[in-house]
């Protein structure tokens, strides 16, 4: 099984370690990942995105071009990088951010993704672990057990029980819908 994901939105939401934790949570469960990344120049609010390849057989070609699932969670993301979805694509959008999605793709899951990470966590800035939960949730592309590990290896420390609620209540938005 193969896994191409693109978490976009704007520099500053924590997409980018997203994606990193998603890639490490792949090499924790034993499967070949690859994770890159691009945002603009500016530090914060230029828009940004991460991707990772996950597999488990080895990988040949490092750079996505169709993301089965594409995760915007800002407006100019969903603009920008759903070119070039495809008609097997998934999009998942916050839906506090993203009204539009332009483009072709199979199936569009709008999720309360921002107020969501306020409601378990009481600030906005879990809201990245709150998208890679329902991804993953979605998905099942790595463990639940890796995840949280991976999770928390990368996030600072002191936050470690936010970021296990969030993750928590990113997976209930897809197991409750």
């Amino acid at each position: 099984m193969k896994h191409n994901f693109r978490f976009s939105g704007t520099g500053g939401q924590g997409l980018i370690t997203a994606g990193i934790i998603l890639a490490e949570a792949a090499i924790l469960d034993g499967k070949e990942a690859i994770q890159s990344q691009s945002y603009g120049p500016e530090a914060r609010g230029g828009s940004s995105k991460a991707e990772a390849i996950i597999s488990d057989d080895k990988i040949y070609f490092g750079r996505v071009t169709c993301p089965d699932v594409l995760l915007a969670m800002s407006q100019e993301a969903a603009n920008k990088y759903t070119k070039d979805c495809g008609k097997d694509s998934i999009v998942i959008t916050d839906s506090l951010f993203v009204k539009e999605v332009p483009g072709t793709y199979k199936e569009r899951i709008d999720l309360p993704i921002t107020h969501t990470a306020i409601g378990a966590c009481g600030k906005s800035l879990f809201a990245n672990i709150v998208a890679l939960g329902a991804v993953v949730a979605l998905t099942h592309c790595v463990s639940d057990e890796a995840l949280e590990k991976a999770v928390l290896n990368r996030v600072p420390k002191g936050t470690e029980e936010a970021n296990k609620k969030a993750l928590q209540a990113g997976k209930e938005l897809i197991t409750k819908r």
